[in-house]
């Protein structure tokens, strides 16, 4: 093959390959996430927390886990990082999340905010958001 010819031969590759139909021309769902609540997380001086503190840093994912045998809030939802449990949803934000995880909903929380002082509620704000 001669050199021309092989450069028209790939140059049109590269150009055909920008025509290729997307994922979702082929009726491929693509996944959003709609932000449904921001909280500080609660409880964070009763569980891993203090031993944790600076660990987990801005935008780590956090494992949702819910808790309907619970004793004190039959909607908690506890807040784990790595299998740490650092806490809680807040007891008065928690009714949304806990139904939508009580019907199957995929829900997924990531850490937005890390406090420096000693005021357990600053000490870490989390996102959760639905997976749609």
């Amino acid at each position: 093959m001669k050199r021309r010819t092989f450069i028209k031969t790939l140059l049109g590759l590269f150009a055909g390959a920008q025509t290729l139909p997307t994922a979702a021309a082929h009726g491929v769902r693509q996944e959003r996430r709609v932000l449904i609540q921001r909280s500080p997380l609660a409880g964070f001086q009763y569980y891993a927390g203090p031993a944790l503190r600076g660990a987990p840093g801005f935008g780590q994912p956090l494992t949702l886990q819910r808790e309907p045998h619970n004793s004190h809030d039959k909607r908690a939802v506890a807040v784990y990082w790595q299998g740490h449990k650092l806490g809680y949803v807040p007891r008065r934000e928690n009714r949304v999340v806990s139904k939508m995880m009580d019907r199957g909903e995929r829900l997924e929380a990531k850490v937005t905010g890390l406090g420096s002082g000693d005021d357990p509620w600053q000490a870490v704000t989390f996102d959760v958001e639905v997976v749609v």
